[in-house]
C-alpha cells in the first residue's frame, strides 16, 4: 500500500481529532494499530459528520437498487449461512462509536479477544454505510453495539437477515430502561427536556435488542436488569484492560512524584456531568479525612461542579480539567488512592468498573462501595477496600494514609491483577462462554 494513503487528508484530519481528544500517545498509539490492521485487510471507522437521511416515504434505501436487482435475477436470497460453509470466522460490528470511552471498551477492545482464536473482527460506525455494507458481504456473524430502531439500523439488520447472518446486540447502560432513567439520581444534574429525550429514546434502544437473536451486556447487574426487559438469552462481556491502557498506565507510573513531602492525595474521577450526586456519599468523610491532616490533598479529576464544595475542603483540593485519556491516566498516578462512590440506584448497578481499571492501570489502588460491578474488581484489603460494615469510606482512608509503603505494594498489586485476570482473554471473568459458542458455531 502506497504512503499516500495513510497521509490522505481524511486520514490526517481523524490523527489530528485523536490528539485534541485522547492525547498524542493514544494517536501514535492508534496510527500504528491501524497501519498494521490497513496491511493485514482490516479498518476500523467513525463517523463525524451526520448524512442526510433519504426519505423514506419517497426514496429506496441505499441498498435499494441492489436489492431490486438481486430480486430480479433471482439471486435475492443466500441458500445456507456463511458460518456453515466457511471454516474461518469473520465478526462485524456496526455501532455508535462517537463517543471515545464507548468506543475504546465495546467497539476496539474485541479486536484483542477474537485475536486469541484468529477470527477476524472489524468495526464500523453505522452511518458509514459503504464500510458497514462491504464488511457484511464476507461476514459470518454481525454484532450491533449501542443502536437504536431507525431507518438506517433497519436496513443494515434486514441486509443482516439477507445475508442469513445471526445478530448479537451489545449495550454497556441501561439506555432502553425508563425504570433505570427515572430513578437514576444523576439525572438530576441534567434539564428537564434533556431528560425527556432519554426517556423518549428508550423504546427505540429496546426495538433493536429484541430484533437480534441475542444479547451482551457489560456486567451481571445489566444482565439481570436486561433481563426484565427481553425475552432474548443475556450474557456478559465485561470491560478490561487492553494493551493500550496497560502501556498508558506503565509510562504514567513513570510520571509519580515521590518524596517525603508529597501530600497524600486522594483521587475522584468524573468522566461525566452528575456525579456531585455520587460525591455527596462520602462528602463527611473527605471532610473528616482532609481535616485531620494538613499535607492531604484531594483530587477531583474531570467534570464537577466545584461551586457545590463545602467551604472546608477548598483550600486541600485539586481540580483537573476533563482531558485526554494519556493525560487522565498522568494525572490519576499522582494519587495515592482513588476513591469511586455512587448512588444505589438502578442505572448504577449496571455500571462497569473501569475506573478500578483505570486506578489499577497506574498502580493506584481503589475505595469502593458494593454498588456496580467494581466490588467484583477490587480485592478487598489487597488491591483496594470494599466498603462494607466493617469499615467506613474515613477508615479505609486512614488505613491507607497511616501505612504508605503498604498502600503503595497495594497498588502495584492491583496493577498485577490487571495484568494476570483482567487483560484480554476469552474466558471467564471477562466473557461468558455462550459468547465464544456463538462465534464458533
Amino acid at each position: 500500500m502506497s504512503v499516500f494513503h495513510y497521509t490522505r487528508i481524511d486520514n490526517i484530519q481523524r490523527f489530528l481529532k485523536t490528539i485534541r481528544e485522547e492525547g498524542w500517545r493514544v494517536a501514535t498509539y492508534k496510527a500504528l494499530t491501524y497501519i498494521k490492521r490497513h496491511r493485514a485487510g482490516e479498518f476500523g471507522s467513525t463517523v463525524t459528520h451526520v448524512p442526510q437521511l433519504p426519505d423514506q416515504e419517497s426514496s429506496l434505501p441505499y441498498l435499494g437498487g441492489f436489492w431490486l436487482e438481486a430480486a430480479r435475477k433471482e439471486s435475492f436470497h443466500v441458500s445456507s449461512a456463511p458460518s456453515v460453509n466457511m471454516k474461518r470466522r469473520k465478526v462485524v460490528m456496526i455501532g455508535d462509536l462517537n463517543l471515545p470511552q464507548c468506543r475504546k471498551y465495546r467497539a476496539e477492545q474485541p479486536i484483542e479477544l477474537w485475536q486469541k482464536r484468529d477470527i477476524e473482527y472489524v468495526h464500523a460506525h453505522y452511518e458509514d454505510l459503504p464500510r458497514c455494507v462491504n464488511a457484511m458481504q464476507d461476514a459470518t456473524h454481525l454484532m450491533l453495539y449501542r443502536l437504536q430502531n431507525n431507518p438506517l439500523v433497519s436496513m443494515l439488520m434486514y441486509e443482516a437477515r439477507r445475508l442469513r447472518l445471526p445478530i448479537l446486540y451489545d449495550l454497556d447502560d441501561p439506555l432502553f430502561s425508563i425504570s433505570a432513567y427515572e430513578t437514576y439520581e444523576n439525572m438530576k444534574a441534567l434539564s428537564p427536556e434533556m431528560k425527556r429525550h432519554f426517556l423518549n429514546e428508550a423504546p427505540k434502544y429496546l426495538d433493536a435488542m429484541n430484533s437480534s437473536d441475542m444479547i451482551t451486556v457489560s456486567t451481571p447487574g445489566m444482565k439481570k436488569h436486561t433481563e426484565l426487559y427481553t425475552p432474548r438469552s443475556v450474557y456478559v462481556r465485561r470491560n478490561f484492560a487492553d494493551n493500550t491502557t496497560l502501556e498508558l498506565g506503565s509510562f504514567a507510573m513513570k510520571s509519580r512524584h515521590e518524596n517525603t513531602n508529597t501530600p497524600f492525595r486522594v483521587a475522584f474521577a468524573s468522566g461525566s456531568q452528575g456525579h456531585e450526586v455520587d460525591f455527596a456519599i462520602i462528602q463527611d468523610d473527605i471532610i473528616e479525612f482532609l481535616a485531620n491532616g494538613s499535607n492531604r490533598k484531594l483530587m477531583i479529576l474531570g467534570h464537577f461542579n466545584t461551586t457545590l464544595l463545602p467551604i472546608e475542603l477548598r483550600d486541600q483540593v485539586e481540580t483537573y480539567p476533563f482531558t485526554t485519556y494519556d493525560q487522565y491516566l498522568e494525572n490519576l498516578a499522582q494519587a495515592d488512592c482513588a476513591v469511586m462512590p455512587l448512588a444505589n440506584d438502578t442505572f448504577n448497578k449496571c455500571k462497569s468498573a473501569v475506573r478500578v481499571l483505570d486506578a489499577g492501570a497506574v498502580g493506584v489502588p481503589s475505595i469502593v462501595g458494593t454498588v456496580s460491578d467494581m466490588a467484583y474488581v477490587v480485592d478487598d484489603q489487597k488491591t483496594g477496600f470494599v466498603i462494607s460494615a466493617r469499615y467506613s469510606w474515613l477508615t479505609a482512608l486512614e488505613n491507607l494514609e497511616t501505612d504508605q509503603k503498604a498502600t503503595r505494594e497495594m497498588g502495584l498489586q492491583a496493577r498485577q491483577n490487571l495484568e494476570l485476570v483482567w487483560s484480554a482473554k476469552l474466558d471467564l471473568p471477562i466473557i461468558d462462554p455462550e459468547i465464544v459458542g456463538w462465534v464458533s458455531e
